[in-house]
């Protein structure tokens, strides 16, 4: 029986993975969390690998604190960065393959189609940094996949699309950058596909290439057409009104266009992906 272990769990993505393992029969789950796994320290997450052996590991542990990691950028590194390399040397020599979810903040923004893995890398914010430290740090094992994703949400936790809803019910009207480009990620989706990739490669319906990967819904939006989108969903009396970044006062630049390709996990994983809208919806009514 493999054995499959999700740092994280209680995150977002960590949270969907936990529901989409349970239509995955015949392997052992270990989800943990801070409280369970602290992979910012060295020798508890070399000791609880030792003791749990797992044959894979999915990393969704992360700071997500885009404006704070300004200031505590000590902290977004330690978690985003060194505990991905406690990880990485706790797995030395052994067979267990790695996932470690990455962000489109890795780039810059500056780019006018769609970023690929190979794309260059240059990082706008302190959050940013620390998650190019992090793939750093997945890509000293010999079997590390990394996923960059984007603009990620869910039905758990706290996100955009939370927000908005919450804030819609409250006025009548938000104001909402739009001249920021990107796509939504649907965090059940992205569980899903990491559930695809590990079952295929564990039955051997496919092969496990190691490397950068990107996945996010299929599509193109500003936050200003995902708010509005969300609103409409819901069918809340809401007006949503663009305004320019630079009317959004805001410690951390932010890239103004992070669309990502997904040829390549697409292809790699023959993975089908769906429209960030249709996602949208069904996430919409798991939370009206």
């Amino acid at each position: 029986m493999a054995a499959i272990l999700i740092t994280g769990a209680n995150g977002q993505l960590g949270n969907e993975l936990r529901t989409a393992s349970k239509n995955y029969y015949g392997y052992d789950f270990v989800f943990t969390d801070i409280d369970t796994l602290d992979i910012s320290s060295s020798d508890k997450t070399a000791s609880f690998i030792s003791k749990t052996q797992p044959d894979w590991i999915i990393n969704c542990a992360a700071y997500n604190f885009v404006d704070k990691a300004e200031s505590e950028f000590d902290k977004a590194l330690l978690i985003n960065g060194t505990a991905v390399k406690n990880i990485t040397k706790a797995i030395k020599g052994s067979g267990c393959k790695f996932i470690h979810i990455s962000s489109d903040y890795v780039f810059d923004g500056n780019a006018n189609i769609p970023y690929c893995e190979s794309s260059a890398t240059n990082p706008l914010s302190a959050y940013g940094r620390s998650k190019l430290e992090g793939e750093k740090s997945a890509l000293l094992h010999h079997a590390s996949m990394i996923i960059r994703t984007s603009w990620l949400y869910s039905s758990f936790g706290s996100n955009f699309v939370k927000t908005i809803l919450n804030k819609a019910k409250e006025k009548d009207s938000l104001k909402v950058v739009c001249d920021q480009t990107g796509t939504p990620t649907y965090a059940a989706d992205l569980a899903e596909a990491i559930m695809t990739i590990v079952s295929g490669v564990i039955r051997n319906q496919i092969a496990f290439i190691p490397g950068i990967y990107h996945y996010s819904n299929e599509g193109v939006c500003s936050w200003y057409d995902l708010a509005m989108e969300t609103v409409k969903e819901a069918e809340l009396n809401c007006l949503v009104v663009p305004i320019l970044s630079k009317e959004y006062p805001s410690a951390v630049m932010r890239p103004f266009y992070s669309v990502l390709d997904k040829s390549k996990i697409k292809e790699t994983y023959n993975l089908q992906i769906p429209h960030w809208r249709t996602s949208l919806g069904k996430c919409i009514k798991q939370l009206i």
